[in-house]
């Protein structure tokens, strides 16, 4: 059953949902039909356990990143060095565009799908948690402030993404490089900066 998720969830990171035709994924795949859909119980069971491991993959790969930051740094130096490309990559480029896409259209579908809702709400309460506990451990560390709780922190980095997302859409879009320099902008406002350096 991995080997049909990754193969409609390839299809859906290039086009829409629309065009996923079952029969086709199993003759691509090797995977019986009927295995599918007593596994998956409908089409829209397949689709949408593929859009919670697509959802799944692009959060896990960003926290994953931060939490590397975390894991190398031993020094407030050495935390914003190590944090500064991790920001830039994650918010610039086509693959980031893509990602942030495809996020939107998941959320969009999970409006109408009470199912995947379901799987979604799990995956965005683990990211939250996740991004908490982040922020927390560098909040510890003294490399954040600690007048803004390590909660308004993380939902500070999920409120950035999504006006990514909705500029992405916008008629005239910020450049890569004005929204790296915004971003690394608001962070250095988050950092607890030691005397020594200011």
């Amino acid at each position: 059953m991995r080997t049909v998720l990754e193969a409609v969830s390839e299809r859906l990171m290039q086009g829409d949902e629309i065009l996923i035709r079952i029969p086709e994924i199993c003759a691509s795949t090797g995977v019986n039909y009927g295995s599918v859909y007593h596994h998956f119980g409908s089409r829209e069971g397949v689709i949408d356990a593929a859009y919670s491991m697509i959802f799944t993959k692009i959060i896990d790969e960003d926290v994953e990143a931060l939490r590397q930051v975390n894991e190398s740094a031993r020094t407030f130096d050495q935390y914003v060095t190590a944090i500064r490309p991790v920001l830039e990559r994650i918010s610039s480029g086509d693959e980031r565009v893509a990602r942030r896409a495809i996020r939107s259209r998941i959320v969009a579908a999970a409006t109408t799908r009470p199912d995947l809702r379901v799987l979604i709400a799990l995956s965005q309460a683990r990211l939250t948690d996740e991004l908490l506990r982040i922020a927390n451990y560098a909040q510890k560390r003294g490399w954040l402030r600690r007048d803004v709780t390590a909660q308004s922190i993380a939902m500070l980095m999920q409120a950035v993404v999504l006006g990514r997302t909705l500029d992405d859409i916008s008629l005239e879009p910020i450049s890569d490089a004005e929204w790296e320099r915004t971003l690394v902008a608001l962070f250095m406002e988050m950092l607890n900066v030691p005397e020594s350096h200011r």
